[in-house]
């Protein structure tokens, strides 16, 4: 009887040990997870909730080209990812990605987000973007527009130039 009594405390013991080393192995993975899916859910929240469409464009055969774009989607951009875009601009087959700059010149994109209170493009606020390249076609060609956000978000289109 002392046997089994000793035979069922030493079962008992392991399962406990083997129990704790299982949860001290299987813990971390599972919260190194729920963190990487609320990370992940977070990313493809702010992708789904962001939206921007052109609205109107302008570009004369003098190399500057207007583009308005209007904040379409539930959430807000910030500025600073703004700053951080990529604006491409040009004829359909020889465009340039333009830099950011206070001053336009050749080469260069400048922005300003009308009606805005707080520094950041909010639903239903219009995005007004100027750049200017030699690489804008003369009268009546194509121009190529595209902006692409941090995020991913891509719009482009594509329109005449005026004069």
């Amino acid at each position: 009887m002392s046997s089994e009594t000793f035979t069922t405390a030493m079962f008992l013991i392991a399962a406990i040990i083997s129990a704790g080393v299982l949860i001290n192995a299987v813990f971390p993975v599972i919260y190194t997870l729920s963190s990487t899916i609320s990370s992940s859910s977070h990313n493809v929240d702010e992708r789904l909730s962001t939206d921007v469409k052109v609205v109107t464009t302008y570009a004369s055969s003098t190399g500057t080209a207007k583009i308005w774009l209007k904040n379409i989607g539930a959430g807000r951009i910030a500025d600073s990812s703004i700053q951080r875009s990529d604006v491409f601009l040009g004829s359909q087959s020889d465009f340039i990605r333009l830099t950011r700059s206070g001053a336009l010149t050749e080469g260069t994109w400048r922005y300003e987000i009308l009606e805005d209170t707080n520094n950041y493009w909010d639903p239903g606020e219009t995005l007004y973007i100027e750049g200017n390249t030699a690489k804008i076609p003369g009268k009546g060609e194509i121009v190529y527009f595209q902006f692409v956000l941090p995020s991913g978000l891509i719009r482009s289109t594509t329109f005449t130039a005026s004069d």
